[in-house]
């Protein structure tokens, strides 16, 4: 092994992996830099710069990395299954690449399937935390090598000849004398568990040829035309319709209902369901069902933040964030308090699952995170063994985090083995903005100190409504860890998720970050970013306040007193390629901020119009960002398009009003979320090239904290104003819809 580098996760993929055969130049802003960066008084490591949550996740699941299934059919398809869920993040496309790449096999013969539930995976099919490309990195590339190395030796077997003189292209095995054979024809003879195959190693990727070039969505024709099956496309013969009349409160509970009668001889309904989540109504279509959901009179009973509104959770966690350690009493510091609204997943395609339960069995599909849970749940509340449920997981459109809990699946899966029919369950919009889970409300208070040039402590306090992490790590030990009384188990989660994600990228002398939950009853979940959306968005926006008060210009102060030449180079590039520091009209201003998580770095610049105080827009945007080894750049770019939206919704109006115990919002109309219209005209993204030796780092969790901040500092110097609480328009300019 002397001269050859092996990382820990290189070593765990070789010795675990065991596929089956089913037969730049960073480009700085010279001009913009300023002096030599430096820092007086560097900053400890925090946890997360030691071992993020990614990290973790990969150790968790290594026993199991490469229990993975490949396989090359006689046609020639290849056919890879994929023990994660694709949400629209691009991540069937990713590992398509990585698999034809490894197979030197055309991209259109791969297939990346959706694996269904399978418990034995343990840790490791729970999608989340920017860690699926991270985590599979190297086991499929492992796998795909090991399968090409079967192919290889199978034709060397065929035509007698050496397997270190074959060559592999184009779907095919090639001979010196000119000589080939598809993968198709060798498939059988690959198979032959006889086969004598020498060891199979990926390719360098000094070698790659699609790993690394922008690639289009091998999805992207069905979701256009409209035939890509979602949960409620599938065709489950008998699967009749359902829709949940559910609680005018958050959690509430069925006491009574005076009509069922009257409802069942409605036409078309087939069955009356009552669920600890409300009256579920199963009819022959969809409008008969929702028809009999509107005529249901239930008497329902209280639920647990019946009594909360906006008002009051402000208040608690006002109350709940600990004081800051250093006391302002000899330099010049800045003081700053945010809150930041309970935010909805919003995602496009609402909760669903078709369920189909007998005497015996159970079989369930839907959009599902964290399947192996889902799995084990429903079999517990159904009363079957785990292995007589089949959970099939289905491409969502869209999650945010909010498909790591299963609530649909688990409705469904009760309702069928009620009315002893197969069922195809729908939340509406409604339900969904309303009675979904959301991304918690939150507090910040946040002290920085500095003298002479230098940045001598920042200190972080975040008080949040309880985000729940019942879904576990994705298996039922810490699903179950998470349920432990008086919210142990979840908190320990909490802080778990908080200290391997939440670092500060500057040099500011003694920095502190610490997290205080607050149970309030309300549904929450993983929101995009989790923890660093508010938090990361609320500390760049006093690194801008920290710039004014010590007469420095906001990009060179950042790149002075960031941590590496890594993270300078992204900020540069961003400053150069948004010309940093241009003229402007009154009324308009730039903005700009940084972030750096699971191994990957961004940098957001953004230019604001604030002249119309109705109708604030931003108007450009440029992202620059670096993944270590991004796999598909044109995949990156999505998902960075995705985090500036997500930032410009959140930032500027949506949110959601809780007033009693339930959400007021629910609908697009009235969640505010940007549309087309609110959106940049002009955005570039800048995805980085690949760094020598390094591997992947996350992105789908990157791309909102940086442009939170860019966007909030870009309004602060259009205005003249300090933001602090967000969105910034928030008024209830709607009429509700009846509870």
């Amino acid at each position: 092994m002397t001269g050859q580098r092996h990382s820990r996760r290189t070593f765990l993929t070789y010795l675990v992996a065991a596929p089956t055969l089913a037969v730049a130049t960073r480009a700085g802003a010279d001009a913009l830099a300023p002096q030599q960066a430096r820092a007086v008084i560097p900053t400890l490591p925090a946890p997360a710069d030691l071992v993020d949550l990614g990290d973790l996740f990969i150790l968790a699941g290594a026993p199991t990395a490469g229990m993975l299934v490949l396989t090359v059919e006689t046609d020639g398809t290849i056919r890879f299954r994929l023990p994660r869920e694709e949400v629209g993040q691009g991540l069937t496309t990713a590992v398509a690449m990585l698999v034809a790449e490894e197979l030197d096999a055309p991209l259109h013969d791969i297939r990346v399937e959706l694996d269904d539930a399978r418990p034995e995976l343990l840790f490791n099919q729970l999608t989340g935390s920017s860690n699926a490309i991270r985590s599979l990195y190297g086991p499929v590339r492992q796998t795909a090598a090991a399968v090409r190395a079967r192919l290889v030796a199978a034709a060397a077997a065929r035509w007698n000849l050496s397997p270190g003189g074959l060559t592999t292209a184009a779907g095919e095995v090639r001979a010196p004398d000119g000589r080939t054979a598809g993968y198709g024809a060798l498939a059988e003879a690959a198979a032959d568990p006889g086969l004598i195959v020498l060891g199979a190693t990926p390719k360098p990727e000094s070698r790659h040829t699609l790993v690394g070039r922008p690639t289009g969505r091998v999805d992207a024709r069905a979701m256009v035309t409209g035939q890509q099956q979602y949960t409620l496309d599938l065709d489950v013969p008998g699967a009749k319709p359902c829709v949940v009349r559910r609680p005018p409160t958050l959690g509430g509970t069925v006491k009574s209902v005076a009509n069922a009668a009257a409802v069942r001889a409605m036409p078309g309904v087939l069955d009356l369901v009552t669920l600890r989540t409300g009256v579920a109504v199963v009819a022959e279509t969809f409008g008969q069902a929702l028809d009999a959901r509107a005529a249901l009179q239930v008497t329902w009973g209280p639920g647990p933040a019946d009594h909360l509104s906006d008002a009051e959770i402000r208040t608690r966690l006002r109350a709940a964030t600990p004081p800051l350690l250093v006391p302002p009493l000899l330099t010049p510091y800045v003081d700053a308090e945010f809150d930041f609204a309970f935010v909805s997943h919003a995602p496009l395609e609402t909760n669903c699952a078709v369920a189909d339960v007998r005497e015996d069995r159970a079989e369930i599909w839907s959009g599902l995170k964290s399947p192996i849970v889902a799995r084990q749940t429903i079999a517990a509340e159904l009363g079957l063994p785990v292995g007589r449920v089949t959970v099939h997981v289905v491409q969502a459109g869209g999650s945010f985090g909010r498909r790591l809990f299963f609530d649909a699946a688990l409705e469904a899966a009760l309702v069928s083995k009620a009315c002893r029919r197969p069922v195809r369950l729908m939340w509406t919009r409604v339900d969904d903005t309303r009675h979904g889970r959301m991304r918690p409300a939150t507090h910040h208070r946040i002290r920085a100190t500095f003298a002479l040039g230098e940045v001598l402590s920042f200190e972080h306090r975040v008080a949040a409504v309880e985000t729940d992490f019942r879904h576990g790590l994705g298996e039922i030990i810490t699903a179950t860890a998470a349920k432990l009384p008086l919210g142990i188990g979840n908190a320990t989660l909490a802080q778990t998720l908080f200290l391997t994600t939440v670092k500060s990228p500057y040099h500011f002398g003694l920095t502190t970050q610490a997290l205080t939950e607050v149970p309030t009853g309300i549904p929450t979940g993983s929101w995009r970013s989790v923890y660093s959306a508010n938090t990361r968005g609320a500390e760049e926006i006093v690194v801008d306040e920290l710039a004014r008060r010590m007469n420095k210009d906001p990009y060179r102060f950042r790149r002075t007193f960031l941590k590496s030449d890594a993270q300078r180079a992204v900020l540069d590039r961003a400053a150069a390629e948004g010309d940093w520091g241009r003229e402007m009209a009154p009324g308009c201003a730039q903005g700009i901020a940084f972030h750096e998580e699971y191994k990957s770095r961004t940098a957001c610049l953004v230019e604001i119009d604030a002249r119309d105080a109705q109708r604030i827009r931003v108007t450009r945007a440029v992202v620059v960002v670096d993944v270590g080894r991004p796999v598909n750049p044109r995949g990156l770019e999505a998902q960075m398009l995705g985090g500036l939206t997500d930032a410009i919704s959140t930032t500027l109006r949506a949110g959601l009003h809780i007033d009693k115990g339930l959400p007021l919002e629910g609908s697009y109309s009235q969640f505010h979320w940007a549309r087309q219209q609110d959106t940049p005209r002009e955005v570039k993204v800048i995805v980085l090239p690949a760094t020598p030796g390094a591997e992947p780092g996350g992105a789908g969790e990157l791309g909102v904290p940086a442009a939170v901040g860019a966007i909030a500092n870009a309004y602060a110097r259009a205005t003249g104003t300090r933001p602090r609480s967000f969105p910034l328009d928030f008024d209830v300019d709607f009429t509700p819809y009846p509870r």
